[in-house]
């Protein structure tokens, strides 16, 4: 017996099905697909414990990137 009831020989079949209908290619295309969704998802799940740019205090993007500009411009 396999699992829940269904045998290997028949998980066998059926998995030959699947591979007649979408070909090799398109399976592992899927495979991929989901494997990327999966990692996004468990990324965006551990983004969320981290702090946002937003509450952290200091200077922002912005001064950051005039003074970049200011110092650039001097040395011209």
């Amino acid at each position: 017996m396999g699992f829940g009831g269904i045998s290997l020989w028949q998980l066998l079949i059926v998995l030959a099905i699947v591979i007649l209908l979408f070909g090799t290619k398109r399976l592992k295309n899927i495979g991929g697909d989901l494997g990327e969704a999966i990692k996004g998802f468990r990324k965006s799940m551990h983004d969320d414990d981290k702090p946002s740019v937003e509450s952290k205090q200091g200077e922002t993007l912005d001064a950051k990137a005039e003074e970049h500009k200011r110092d650039t411009e001097s040395k011209q």
